[in-house]
């Protein structure tokens, strides 16, 4: 329960923070694109520093999650991040919520319950064997060297879905390695938890996949960028939970359909939440009601 508590608190910082992003990410011309000028464009904004703010809360949250809970458990559940963040910013900015949001969080919701009921990701190990680390490091940065290299060929919503990916497979590794991390912290305290070679390449992943979101947010839409990374991260995460930390998951042609189901669920949840426009910035805040005189 607590592995699921602060996956939830987690989901509700990331989605804000996503939103919040997006919206410095407009700001920037695009021939900042893949240049490190762009964080200096972004930090002049405050809307991205609140944002920024609230990926630190997040990771925090993230850390207690994982550290009590299997990957393949806690990584799932973030898809919820975009349909919690919109139903609060709808509270927030007196905004009514129309269908299209409350069915695209039916969609989601439904999509992640069927999926986990399917799954039923248990077990697993704390720890990984520093020598299984060299081959995941390999395939991910090949895997990350494809996609954003198909990214840099194109333009637009293209572009913004291949580096969202990429972002994903980032967080997803950042989530992986910070599990690892935390091991350290039970296994001999916080002397050794500083010590670990996992806790500075959490940081260096992190870093790395923040930069990559901010470049597909700039480059496309969020309805481009949310199903890629909201889906990719739990995806991959699932992978490393299962190739690195031996969590099993239930498998059989009868748990097919079912799985399928939910991906498509969750998919076009996410994309229906991300054409609202909630999630596009677009609707302003409606006035507070007049004080009696």
């Amino acid at each position: 329960m607590i592995s699921v508590l602060f996956a939830v608190l987690t989901a509700l910082s990331n989605g804000s923070a996503s939103v919040l992003q997006r919206r410095a990410a407009m700001r920037v011309p695009d021939s900042e694109a893949m240049r490190l000028s762009l964080i200096g464009h972004l930090l002049r904004q405050k809307v991205w520093l609140a944002g920024i703010g609230l990926v630190i809360v997040a990771a925090v949250c993230q850390a207690v999650a994982l550290a009590t809970g299997p990957i393949a458990v806690v990584q799932p559940i973030f898809v919820i991040e975009l349909p919690a963040t919109l139903l609060i910013a709808g509270l927030v900015m007196r905004v009514r919520v129309d269908r299209a949001v409350w069915y695209g969080v039916a969609a989601v919701t439904a999509g992640l319950a069927l999926g986990m009921a399917s799954a039923a990701p248990v077990g697993g190990s704390d720890t990984v064997r520093d020598e299984a680390w060299i081959p995941a490091l390999v395939l991910t940065g090949l895997f990350e060297a494809v996609l954003i290299g198909a990214a840099l060929r194109t333009r637009g919503n293209p572009r913004a879905a291949l580096l969202g990916l990429a972002a994903a497979c980032g967080y997803a590794l950042t989530a992986a390695l910070m599990k690892d991390a935390m091991a350290n912290l039970d296994d001999g305290g916080a002397l050794a938890l500083l010590a670990s070679w996992q806790l500075y390449a959490t940081a260096a992943a992190g870093v790395g996949a923040l930069f990559l979101l901010q470049n597909a947010l700039q480059a496309g839409s969020l309805v481009a960028v949310q199903p890629m990374l909201t889906l990719g991260d739990a995806l991959i995460s699932i992978l490393y939970g299962v190739t690195l930390f031996g969590e099993e998951l239930r498998t059989g042609w009868w748990l097919l359909l079912p799985e399928l189901a939910a991906l498509a669920l969750i998919a076009a949840g996410c994309v229906r939440l991300a054409r609202t426009p909630l999630a596009a910035g677009t609707l302003a805040p409606q006035p507070p009601p007049p004080s009696p005189r």
